[in-house]
């Protein structure tokens, strides 16, 4: 799999302008959702290169990360005249960069594309790595392909205009890169002063919760190994987010993956032993600045079983990724099914549901 490049911006424009030059094509689209449309698409109005672009808008968040999106994706480059030599830049969230990127990869049996993220949860995880996809009968991602961007272009001036919830939804996968990473790095998480924001810190932070996440993807691009290590809180988190949608009250993905974290940082700490000091310090800022997903003891088969369905699983046996400590990551780590409703038991009453 290619190396994608990352680029921090500092002129958002400048940065496109070079990002297109390197990608030669026949026809430009833009795919955006509604909000994007609105809020981040004039901002590229500028770019001489997007003058003769063909937009393609679809609805946001993840209830629309589906087939029927994807295939009126598709159509409409179908329509417009797009070919194997067309370039797609996706303007949007997570969602619009998954969908957009499973799209370019299909396409024609495969167009260049550009990410340029505009949610803080598609700066530090969506949009970078290769992983695209959708959502399919009731489970997160479950159809997708590894093809990474040609390019990722990383503005955070975007971040200005972000509600909370979404501020923390991305948050949350930063706050698991410090835990894979360093202490130094995840103690400066829990100490970033969250209700009066310094952008230019956030920048600063964003930069190293990326670097975390490339030099991973580096390392093991396909996820056969280390790179499993970016899966922390998302076995459990998948299947909250799984439950939530069947149910029809979908969550964010970040705020799936901090509850997930709170799950499996108690799961290490049974099994490989990590801190309990640590772990109720990161439990402390999750319950602080995420609230908590409610659900009774009669969901735990449920929950169970949607685990079962996890893409690093290997048969029938759940596959997590936990800690011994920050920075020491034990991948491929199982457990049996009482084990893991104690850990749904310990989630419920430390969370105080």
């Amino acid at each position: 799999m290619s190396k994608q490049e990352v680029i921090l911006c500092e002129s958002l424009e400048a940065s496109l302008d070079r990002a297109i030059k390197k990608c030669p094509h026949d026809k430009l689209f833009i795919l955006t959702d509604e909000h994007t449309q609105r809020l981040c698409l004039p901002a590229l109005k500028e770019v001489s290169y997007l003058k003769d672009a063909i937009e393609i808008c679809i609805g946001p968040e993840d209830v629309h990360k589906t087939l029927d999106t994807l295939a009126s994706v598709w159509m409409t480059l179908s329509k417009k005249g797009a070919t194997r030599h067309s370039l797609l830049i996706n303007l949007g969230g997570g969602m619009v960069t998954d969908l957009g990127g499973f799209a370019a990869a299909t396409f024609k049996r495969g167009i260049s594309y550009i990410n340029i993220p505009t949610t803080l949860l598609a700066m530090v995880d969506a949009s970078v790595g290769g992983k695209t996809g959708i959502n399919f009968n009731g489970l997160k991602n479950e159809i997708g392909a590894f093809a990474p961007a040609d390019c990722v272009l990383i503005e955070t001036e975007f971040l200005r205009s972000l509600d909370a919830h979404n501020f923390f939804s991305g948050y949350a996968e930063m706050l698991k890169h410090g835990l894979i990473s360093n202490t130094a790095h995840w103690a400066e998480l829990l100490n970033f002063e969250t209700s009066t924001i310094d952008y230019s810190y956030l920048k600063r932070l964003v930069g190293q919760s990326v670097q975390v996440k490339e030099d991973i993807v580096e390392q093991d691009p396909l996820e056969h190994g280390i790179r499993k290590a970016l899966n922390l809180g998302h076995t459990v988190g998948h299947a909250f987010e799984s439950l939530a949608l069947a149910e029809n009250r979908p969550l964010l993905h970040g705020y799936a993956v901090a509850w997930g974290i709170v799950c499996e940082l108690y799961l290490s700490h049974l099994k490989v032993g990590f801190p309990k000091d640590k772990m109720r310090q990161t439990i402390e800022f999750i319950k602080e600045n995420y609230g908590a997903f409610t659900f009774d003891c009669k969901q735990y088969e449920q929950l169970y079983a949607l685990m079962t369905h996890d893409k690093k699983n290997t048969s029938d046996t759940i596959n997590f990724t936990l800690l011994k400590d920050i920075g020491d990551i034990c991948i491929n780590q199982t457990t049996d099914k009482d084990t893991i409703f104690e850990m749904l038991d310990f989630y419920r009453e430390c969370m105080g549901i």
